[in-house]
């Protein structure tokens, strides 16, 4: 029997890439799907490309869709300032303004199309529904909504054959994603998680904060450099 296929959604970060050693050590045929669309850098593009080889992917795909041009995130308009230096209660209140409108429904679109052409028969997201910045489409009710979707608007769904899509860090905190990957081999010396694609990470924006939380909590030192650590 040929080895299942699965489309891992790889954005380069701490979360993506221990999902792809999750596919990885459950056997998978990996093809790595990187989307970039108009983030404020390209770190963790460069990221995702060092992770796919680290890991052995079968193919690893970098899709160009511009989201500049909706724009309404700080990740997609530098004229909307990125959070910096706030408390794990203000992270954890409302959505910031680093949500990219309907990303994860966007991405998660992609990654279907890509697994039919490819016959993959799941696609592997990293969403997070714990140590998250309250993202709608983190939410396990969405990925039970597009579950239906993927069974409802593909031609494999209509054959009978659909693709499952598979959220294994979904209930799992940032600490928990940190001990998984480091039994896993995952490389993070090789990620990306900052919001600003400087030279060493900023250590003050909201996904600085969750990822070095995450180290702490899990007794475990980031291997990356960081500008500030002092959170």
């Amino acid at each position: 029997m040929p080895p299942t296929r699965a489309v891992v959604l790889l954005s380069g970060g701490l979360d993506s890439s221990t999902c792809l050693a999750i596919a990885k050590s459950k056997g998978r045929e990996a093809y790595a799907l990187t989307v970039d669309y108009g983030q404020r850098h390209k770190r963790e593009i460069e990221a995702a490309k060092k992770i796919a080889k680290r890991l052995g992917v079968k193919a690893h795909k970098i899709l160009k869709f511009n989201l500049t041009q909706i724009g309404g995130s700080a990740l997609t308009d530098k004229r909307i300032t990125v959070p910096e230096k706030r408390s794990m209660e203000e992270i954890g209140r409302g959505i910031p303004s680093t949500y990219v409108p309907a990303r994860n429904t966007i991405l998660l679109g992609l990654a279907l199309g890509y697994a039919e052409t490819v016959d993959a028969d799941e696609v592997y997201i990293a969403a997070n529904a714990l140590d998250v910045s309250g993202y709608p489409d983190c939410r396990p009710e969405f990925y039970t909504a597009f579950r239906e979707v993927a069974r409802l608007g593909t031609k494999r769904g209509v054959e009978g054959r659909p693709i499952h899509i598979h959220t294994p860090v979904i209930h799992m905190t940032k600490a928990d994603i940190v001990r998984l990957g480091a039994r896993l081999g995952v490389p993070f010396e090789l990620t990306w998680s900052c919001y600003h694609g400087r030279g060493k990470a900023c250590g003050v924006c909201d996904s600085c904060q969750l990822r070095l939380k995450g180290f702490r909590e899990a007794g475990l030192e980031d291997p990356l450099p960081y500008a500030s650590r002092n959170v």
